[in-house]
């Protein structure tokens, strides 16, 4: 065996997550070109992928111990991309570009509420590699930025394939990017799905996650768009519920 065969191995595995990563980032810069040529069901679903890519580029580093820094920065760049500025356009071409029918202020308004959401989740982002390594893992803080993306794009797609103009709902378009976008950068904590957040059982799900899993596979199976939106709508909803909840002494 050549000397250089270890090296080479190494730098395939090295290779292995960042090109789930930037798979994640492909579908992400596609569903920007099909939204802009409004194909927006492509769109919705590019982004979908590229949600899946992004959840197995980190399980793929851990399962070959190839994580690294490098990694960890392309995989936010490439999340910026896929969960930040691809739902941002797709929810503008879709409907909010339809603001420009109300007035030349409007048709800022529409635009610049796109943008807001582009930043919020770019601020997302950033404050989540900042916080990493002191923040419970059992929680996010703010919604995360793949289930922002998933609430925009199921909600563009369950429209679309019903046949309702984005113009028609362009205001609740707007109120819906911007609350979505103030979510990412709220101090409301969301649920992560993982274990306690300690020692060897920190990655391990909860007992009742499979049974979800199967569950949200055969909803699939029968409605995707409309399944997504009702599963992520969900869960964007659950934070503020249990903030609110606490806030009146039910909850803990």
């Amino acid at each position: 065996m050549s000397e250089f065969e270890p090296a080479k191995r190494r730098r395939a595995v090295y290779l292995l997550p960042n090109l789930f990563t930037t798979g994640g980032m492909f579908c992400g810069f596609y569903a920007i070109i099909a939204a802009s040529q409004h194909k927006f069901e492509h769109a919705c679903v590019a982004i979908f992928i590229a949600a899946i890519l992004d959840g197995l580029d980190g399980r793929v580093a851990r399962l070959t111990n190839t994580q690294s820094e490098f990694g960890v920065q392309y995989d936010s760049l490439a999340d910026l991309v896929s969960f930040g500025m691809a739902p941002a356009l797709l929810i503008y071409h879709w409907s909010l570009i339809s603001m420009q029918l109300d007035g030349k202020s409007f048709g800022k308004l529409g635009w610049s509420i796109a943008f807001l959401y582009a930043a919020c989740a770019a601020l997302r982002l950033a404050r989540f590699n900042s916080q990493v390594g002191v923040v419970d893992k059992r929680w996010f803080i703010g919604l995360a930025s793949p289930a922002a993306a998933a609430v925009i794009s199921s909600f563009v797609w369950v429209c679309y394939d019903a046949g309702w103009p984005g113009e028609n709902i362009r205001y609740v378009a707007l109120v819906l990017t911007a609350l979505v976008g103030l979510l990412m950068v709220s101090n409301v904590r969301y649920t992560s799905f993982k274990g306690s957040g300690k020692g060897p059982q920190a990655d391990r799900v909860p007992v009742y996650m499979p049974v979800l899993l199967i569950l949200a596979i055969i909803a699939l199976v029968i409605n995707q768009p409309n399944t997504l939106l009702f599963v992520f709508g969900l869960y964007s909803l659950s934070g503020p519920m249990n903030w609110l909840l606490k806030k009146v002494g039910i909850s803990k």
